[in-house]
This record gives C-alpha cells, sequence and structure tokens, in this order.
C-alpha cells in the first residue's frame, strides 16, 4: 500500500493464508508438578491454579492466574497476570518478557523449562480487510476476522478483551449483525458509567413502588434484549455485589424485576467487553472467578494500534475519506506522521486525529495533544537499607513513592482534569483512575 493512496478495504487481498509459530513445550522440571509437560499451540496458554487454566499447578505459592503466554510476531510473550508472588525468568523478575530456547521460568517453587519442538503452530487468517465495519490489513485483525464469522453463526458467549479505543464494541454490533440475532435488538449496557445503585434496575427491571423513585415499572436490558444481543461494556467495573445475581441470570436463563416476583425467561445472546485483563482482576479480589468462567466461553483480544501499524493507513485513509468535504485522500505526510505515533487512544484516538487535521486544515495539529506534557515530578528520597525489609519489598515501597509524586504532578500540572492528565502521557484513563484512587489523590473525572 504506497503512502497516500487511499486503500480500497472491500477489496480481496493477497497475503498469506495462514501464520505460523515455532512450537514448543513446557516442561515442570521442579515443584509439585514435576514430569508434567504442555505443548503450546498457536492460541495464548494460560498457568495457574485455577481449574480453567491450560496447565494447572499445586503449587500454593502459584496465584490463580499466574502467567499467560502467546505467540507473537517478536516470538513467544510471557505476561504475569498480577501475580501475588511475581515471575521469575532465568532468575530475573519480570510482569513481560519474549521467551528465549530453555528459559527457566519460576513461579513460587515450580521452575519450567520453555522448549522449542520442530514444526510449526498455524493459526488461520482471513483473505478479507474487513468484517462488516471492522477493517484491518494486519495479520493480527486478519486472524481475528477468520474466526468472527463461525462465532457469530453460534450463540456462545464472547468476551471482548483490549484497550480502550481498540473497536471492541464496533465488533459486539457487527457480531450481532453477522448473526442469526441481526433483526433483533441490540443493547449496550455500559458497566462502568452506571451508578452502582442502579445497575441492578439497568440490568433486570423493576416494579412501581420497588424502591425510592420508582415511579413506575421498568423492564431491564436482559428483558428488553429479547430475541437480539446485549453487550456488557467494561463489564470489568460491574460491581462485586452484582456479580452473584448476573451469573445466576446467565446460567439459569431467568431473572426477576426488582420488587417483583414473576420469573422472566431470556432469550438473548450476551457479548462482553473489558480494557483489563480479568484474570489479573480475580487475582487482586475484584473479579469473581465463577462469572469470568462463564463469561469466556470464547475469549478474544483486540489488538492495541500500536501492536498493528499496518493497520493505520488503512484507517486514516477511511476516517479522512468520512470526514473530508468531497472525501480524498489524506496527506502522504499525514499517514507517514501517523505511523510513527504510539496512539495510545488506539482507532478513537486516531479518528478524532482524522477529524481534527480535517477541520483545521493542518496535518500537524494533531501533534498538540502531546504537546501539553506534566512538570516533571518532585524526586522521591533516595532508597536505603532498612534491617528486616526485604530487597523486594523496599522496592515496592520505592516504587509506590514515586508513582504517587508522579501522578500527584501530573493531575496538577493539568489542573485536575483526568481525561486532559491522561491524553498528556499517553495512559490508558482507566488506569490512571485506579492509580489516583490507590493513592487518594483527587481529580475532575471528566
Amino acid at each position: 500500500m504506497s503512502e497516500g493512496k487511499t486503500p480500497d478495504p472491500t477489496k480481496v487481498i493477497s497475503q498469506a493464508r495462514e501464520l505460523r509459530f515455532p512450537r514448543y513445550r513446557l516442561v515442570v522440571t521442579e515443584g509439585p508438578d514435576a514430569g508434567s509437560v504442555l505443548e503450546g499451540s498457536s492460541e495464548e496458554l494460560a498457568i495457574g491454579t485455577a481449574d480453567a487454566n491450560d496447565l494447572v499447578l499445586k503449587d500454593t505459592a502459584v496465584s490463580r492466574h499466574h502467567i499467560a503466554i502467546a505467540p507473537t510476531a517478536r516470538g513467544h510473550l510471557l505476561r504475569d497476570l498480577g501475580s501475588t508472588n511475581g515471575t521469575m525468568i532465568n532468575g530475573v523478575a519480570v510482569e513481560r518478557a519474549y521467551l528465549s530456547p530453555n528459559a527457566v521460568i519460576s513461579l513460587g517453587a515450580t521452575r519450567l523449562k520453555f522448549e522449542a519442538v520442530v514444526g510449526d503452530a498455524r493459526a488461520a487468517l482471513s483473505k478479507e480487510a474487513r468484517w462488516g465495519r471492522a477493517l484491518g490489513t494486519s495479520d493480527a485483525m486478519r486472524r481475528i476476522f477468520a474466526v468472527l464469522p463461525k462465532l457469530a453463526d453460534s450463540d456462545a458467549t464472547i468476551l471482548l478483551e483490549g484497550e480502550t479505543g481498540t473497536g471492541k464494541g464496533l465488533l459486539a454490533s457487527a457480531i450481532h449483525e453477522a448473526s442469526p440475532r441481526a433483526q433483533g435488538p441490540f443493547i449496550v449496557i455500559d458497566c462502568g458509567s452506571i451508578p452502582p445503585n442502579l445497575i441492578e434496575s439497568e440490568l433486570f427491571g423493576h416494579e412501581k413502588g420497588s424502591f425510592t423513585g420508582a415511579t413506575g415499572a421498568r423492564i431491564g436490558a436482559f428483558e428488553a434484549g429479547k430475541g437480539g444481543t446485549v453487550f456488557l461494556d467494561e463489564i470489568g467495573e460491574l460491581p462485586l455485589d452484582m456479580q452473584p445475581k448476573l451469573l445466576r441470570a446467565l446460567e439459569e436463563k431467568l431473572v426477576k424485576r426488582i420488587g417483583g416476583n414473576e420469573q422472566i425467561k431470556l432469550d438473548i445472546r450476551v457479548i462482553a467487553a473489558t480494557n483489563r485483563d480479568l484474570r489479573s482482576e480475580i487475582n487482586r479480589g475484584r473479579f469473581r472467578s465463577d462469572v469470568y468462567y462463564r463469561l469466556n466461553t470464547f475469549r478474544l483480544r483486540v489488538p492495541p494500534l500500536r501492536e498493528r501499524r499496518d493497520d493505520i493507513a488503512l484507517l486514516t485513509a477511511h476516517f479522512y475519506g468520512q470526514l473530508a468535504r468531497g472525501g480524498g485522500e489524506p496527506p502522504a505526510e499525514l499517514i507517514s506522521d501517523f505511523a510513527r505515533h504510539d496512539w495510545p487512544g488506539n482507532v478513537r484516538e486516531l479518528r478524532a486525529a482524522v477529524e481534527r487535521t480535517v477541520l483545521l486544515g493542518d496535518p500537524t495539529v494533531w501533534r498538540e495533544i502531546t504537546e501539553d506534557s506534566p512538570a516533571t515530578p518532585a524526586p522521591v528520597a533516595s532508597a536505603r537499607f532498612e534491617e528486616g525489609m526485604s530487597f523486594r519489598a523496599a522496592k515496592e515501597r520505592a516504587v509506590g513513592e514515586w508513582e504517587r509524586e508522579y501522578v500527584r504532578s501530573l493531575i496538577d500540572h493539568h489542573g485536575g482534569n483526568l481525561s486532559k492528565a491522561a491524553r498528556a502521557v499517553r495512559m490508558d484513563r482507566n488506569h490512571l483512575r485506579e492509580l489516583l484512587v490507590r493513592h487518594r489523590i483527587r481529580a475532575d473525572d471528566t
């Protein structure tokens, strides 16, 4: 695709029809499960003590969801899922790292050896550069497009994971539109925007007089979605006390309105989305494992834009054609500039940048969102050895102090505006909000 040329997203692309990854296996060399072997594939593998993992360990020092290993174009990527005791590779503590042959992974008292195996693991790729309204020529998106038709035909619950702005809502809508339920409603519930005291009513409805302010009966989203799809956006924000009620509704296919006695039979398909890894939330006690397992009939990770840079030119041209008067092609300079940016806000941020460019007629104006950077945070005291304190504990305390000062300085610099501060440092807004809560720092949540 040449820069500045408008790609045709409907065109069948003549690229490889499958991805190939070097095969591998994990061998447990030490620990209660010594001798166990797990063969890798083209899909992500999860390891921990919970039964839902691909490799279930008995080691009590291992977290329920400890690590995940996924094949990527750069190699096999290991991620620690917010485990309690951490993860080490060849004796070095890591949160994310690419694995080399014969690497030794340490989880609690367990040691695993990462061994290369002759042959390839394969994953199918779509020959199309779009599916529904979703666009992408990258391998990452074409891999998703290859599985979506089968998912759409089924009634299986789907969990979409990915950063804010990656297009999870668009994919959920496209799945509904391609499904046998397409003629039914598509109901969206944003679990992060509804006050906790109203979420049950939004989902299940209420009867007149069931609580203060209930001046009339109201049907909930699950009842209103009859024959269609209910999309639970930001499911990771659902309050803990609501999660068992959601689980019962999903398993029994029945709900009762608040204040009502009638059992209402459900005829819906549920798609959920989150910008968090719910396995990490389970480890932290913020999400129930049984709800996760019920939602996770099929889990699909939507990659951030920085992991699919091949799509930037396509998406830029698509948005430019939509927004520019009379259509047209974006300047080559703009596409070249965009290709070098990390896009922490992902596709949503890219579209906003194209819109600013079109409105102001200046291909450099989009950069203004990153120019307002925070002042340098105040330095924290130098670390000192303290008798009886472990290195890990001392490090965590020092990092915590630095993090608190950095976030406070960031928020102060931007006048308490959460959204503006998050954009300035290319941080996910929800993650910044979590840091503010953790360090008890107030901000304008806009």
